[in-house]
């Protein structure tokens, strides 16, 4: 409104010829501004913003409907075609009949035989236990049926070296072993490395200080090279790689495992 009385107060006419064309100048300062004020390209900006805003919305719910009609139908009707392919393929006659045809399940029927002696030579009637070292589990089997499943801890292939040129990297021994020895209440001889670990001088090789109780659980089973499959009394880190070689287990998985096993079974680590 001011911009318009500075142009009302500028044109105030001498007579009436000149007010005549001060009027109709005005008209058209007010019509400009009027028509300015309608179509300001901020508001054509402000709606087009809006279209784009509600338009991306409605395209991505038709795209994840079109993608989740193609799950619910079209995948089903591919696999029920390749299915129907397939045993057209295997009633064939005369694909049976076709000598390199023959050769190749020959060799599929043999690689099929020789892979079950070998399986059953692992998996035989026996109890036996399977330790994965990268996940931390063990699997315990017997008369080829799994019975117990649960968390374990292995080595955590820390190096330790010692000033000159000794050193020892924990970790857990992979491949097939069998439990040679059964303890209760087993007590655990320190090797150098415990030692050299805590910064101590190394002993004797008999000396008490080297033997401690109460640190592997009331039982242990030995694989050999002194590793053992023990208890612990750091529960909390079942289930990591945290221990210098052995196998620790909690108190019940432990005592089923000893009850389970015998001198001889298998111990399957990998």
């Amino acid at each position: 409104m001011g911009n318009i009385n500075e142009i009302n107060d500028s044109l105030q006419p001498e007579n009436g010829i000149r007010k005549e064309k001060a009027d109709l100048i005005k008209g058209h300062v007010i019509s400009w501004i009027i028509n300015s004020l309608r179509n300001t390209p901020r508001q054509n900006r402000t709606i087009t913003y809006i279209r784009k805003f509600l338009l991306i919305p409605s395209l991505s719910i038709i795209f994840a409907m079109l993608f989740l009609l193609f799950f619910l139908y079209a995948i089903p009707v591919l696999q029920e075609f390749a299915s129907v392919r397939k045993k057209e393929l295997y009633s064939r006659q005369d694909l049976k009949q076709d000598p390199s045809y023959k050769s190749q399940i020959n060799l599929m029927t043999k690689d099929i035989q020789r892979l079950s002696r070998k399986y059953n030579a692992y998996t035989s009637g026996q109890s036996y236990i399977i330790i994965n070292t990268t996940d931390n589990r063990f699997l315990l089997y017997r008369n080829k049926k799994l019975i117990r499943e649960g968390f374990c801890s292995s080595g955590s292939y820390t190096l330790l070296q010692t000033e000159g040129d000794k050193q020892w990297i924990f970790k857990t021994p992979k491949g097939k072993y069998w439990v040679q020895g059964k303890t209760t209440n087993p007590v655990w001889k320190k090797p150098d490395w415990a030692f050299v670990e805590e910064g101590l001088p190394i002993p004797p090789k008999n000396d008490y200080s080297r033997f401690e109780y109460g640190v592997l659980g009331d039982y242990a089973l030995s694989i050999g090279d002194g590793y053992l499959i023990h208890g612990t009394i750091y529960k909390r880190f079942l289930g990591m790689p945290v221990t210098h070689g052995c196998v620790r287990l909690n108190d019940d998985d432990l005592e089923v495992i000893f009850n389970t096993l015998n001198i001889g079974s298998k111990v399957y680590i990998f």
